[in-house]
């Protein structure tokens, strides 16, 4: 059995929450950091705890430059300049499919199956990287995301896409 990693999400807002390893290590947090003029938010991977996993590769951060109304707008990772249409990073690809796939900065694609307590995020060889599940409401947290050994590389766009996908639904975008 291949290695996991657990995080523990303290809040249920998808715009204000932090995960935390299970040595109480901040692993992330998604913070708004203003306004231009609409709604921009941060979502940094820490480096204490990044440091730990010495496979993890890609940018430290991602912001999510929401559209007007609170409607999709773009992506950038890190320092880049390349504009990632949050649509793409939800896609559907059958009609009343609850999954949605997104494509990695390599090039690779993967989806999140999702149903109302959890979702499951899948590679193209239909192999489970990462679940999210909701926690118990008496649990101190509010949902734990586990990270199988072969998704660290690609944690940022999982705790990315993952955000997103939360985010679409607290807003009503995947209504449709």
């Amino acid at each position: 059995m291949s290695e996991c990693h657990v995080l523990l999400q303290f809040g249920a807002n998808p715009f204000n929450m932090r995960l935390k390893d299970l040595d109480g290590r901040l692993a992330c947090t998604v913070v708004g950091v203003g306004h231009d003029p609409n709604a921009i938010v941060r979502l940094t991977r820490e480096a204490p705890w990044a440091q730990q996993h010495p496979t993890i590769m890609g940018p430290d951060n991602s912001f999510f430059y929401l559209g007007p109304e609170s409607r999709p707008g773009y992506i950038i990772y890190g320092n880049g300049r390349t504009n990632i249409p949050m649509t793409c990073c939800i896609r559907k690809k059958k009609e009343g499919s609850t999954s949605r796939y997104f494509t990695t900065l390599s090039g690779k694609e993967y989806k999140w199956r999702k149903s109302p307590t959890r979702m499951e995020c899948i590679d193209a060889r239909h192999s489970t990287i990462a679940i999210w599940e909701l926690s118990h409401p008496d649990d101190d947290h509010s949902a734990t995301l586990t990270i199988k050994a072969n998704g660290m590389h690609i944690v940022t766009e999982i705790l990315t896409t993952l955000t997103l996908n939360l985010m679409a639904q607290d807003l009503g975008w995947m209504e449709s």
